[in-house]
């Protein structure tokens, strides 16, 4: 457990930041997957020599997931970009355009079909800047984003919320991260989290941050860091706190 007085000056650290948010710049922009879909997605920029966030939304979603939590990671001082994957749907009233463009070429779009909108959304920013990449999922996104790190040399650093096994196999995210070694943070709700901790208990501890709200029971996916959950706060810290012992910003 964490010290109460630590607990109180990262409160007192994010209620500042929060108090005063700069809404950023935002763009809509598309780039290619390799298989010819265009992915869209929204870029919000802090300053050139800042590093990436990019923004993996949950099952159903679309980027508008982030459209209250991107400006916050702006104002912590770095850029994101929130994508639209394929497997997705509307949130937010922020319809999924790179979902509706794959299947009007008639491409699948479960959730493993995402991943080429992922590694396009890393070529994407490692060709706009040499600064880390970190990848942020949400529910599946999240397990793709660790998979993706653990096969991605450009991706420096993960946020999980509520990573599971949501593929065919039961074992998938288990046996593709055998060899994961960027530090990580994964949070979940309280009914989620000894899954999440099994699936992820073969990752070195000194490179895992697992996380789950201490009152409530808390929210699934990155909705945790939404306004109306009563326990963002905590997750907000967790987080804050995760960027601050990171060395690659």
């Amino acid at each position: 457990m964490m010290h109460n007085l630590f607990y109180k000056k990262f409160l007192l650290f994010t209620s500042l930041i929060f108090s005063s948010i700069f809404i950023f710049p935002q763009q809509t922009i598309t780039f290619s997957a390799s298989d010819g879909v265009t992915v869209s997605a929204d870029l919000y920029v802090s300053s050139t020599q800042s590093s990436y966030i990019i923004l993996l939304h949950q099952a159903g979603y679309s980027r508008g997931e982030y459209r209250e939590t991107a400006p916050k990671l702006t104002n912590l001082g770095f850029n994101c970009l929130s994508v639209d994957l394929r497997s997705g749907g509307e949130v937010n009233f922020v319809k999924n355009l790179t979902s509706v463009d794959a299947k009007s070429k008639g491409l699948e779009t479960n959730y493993i079909d995402a991943v080429p909108d992922i590694k396009a959304a890393i070529e994407f920013v490692s060709a706009k800047s040499s600064k880390p990449i970190i990848l942020l999922g949400s529910s599946y996104s999240a397990s793709l984003a660790l998979i993706e790190a653990t096969n991605n040399f450009k991706v420096k650093a993960v946020i999980a919320f509520s990573p599971g096994e949501y593929f065919d196999n039961d074992h998938f995210v288990k046996e593709s991260t055998s060899n994961l070694f960027v530090p990580v943070l994964a949070l979940s709700g309280k009914n989620e989290f000894f899954a999440m901790e099994e699936m992820l208990n073969h990752l070195n501890k000194k490179h895992l941050t697992l996380f789950r709200p201490s009152q409530g029971e808390g929210v699934h996916g990155s909705r945790s860091l939404w306004k109306d959950n009563p326990n963002s706060e905590e997750y907000w810290m967790a987080l804050t706190m995760f960027f601050s012992q990171l060395s690659i910003k």
